[in-house]
């Protein structure tokens, strides 16, 4: 069991926010969306990988709860968990933190698999790529729901 990665940290700026004056959550999705491409190069899946061996990842499900609201200024963290690795799916999941009050912002919990980009089918991991975030597994925070 590991403590979560920090995989994002920035800032909320007024472009990024809707007509009630917070974030709009086109935005949450985006910040948690470079959390993700940050927790797959912690495991070995970088796009010079998906490139040599003409692989990708693709999103299955995710699941969103939004539990305080983020304004123009305030400066987030996101950390990250790994919650299960099988042959051709990963769990994963986000959460997102205002640093300034500690308060938890959202949090995401993500479905995802492994993917061969020819036959648009999806494939095991690599074993390096399994052992690593095998080792990185950790206990889900709470009441996001276990996937179908």
């Amino acid at each position: 069991m590991t403590e979560p990665l920090v995989t994002y940290r920035g800032s909320v700026y007024p472009a990024q926010c809707d007509h009630m004056g917070h974030m709009n959550v086109a935005f949450y999705v985006a910040k948690f969306d470079e959390a993700t491409w940050h927790l797959f190069a912690t495991v070995g899946l970088t796009r010079t990988r998906f490139q040599a061996d003409g692989s990708g990842m693709a999103g299955l499900e995710q699941h969103i709860e939004y539990k305080r609201e983020l304004y123009p200024g305030d400066v987030v963290t996101v950390t990250s968990r790994i919650l299960e690795v099988r042959d051709k799916v990963i769990r994963f999941e986000h959460e997102m933190t205002n640093d300034v009050t500690g308060e938890l912002a959202a949090k995401m919990l993500v479905v995802a698999a492994h993917l061969d980009t020819t036959a648009r089918k999806a494939r095991s991991f690599p074993e390096d790529v399994r052992a690593r975030a095998t080792a990185m597994i950790g206990p889900p925070t709470g009441a996001v729901p276990e996937p179908r």
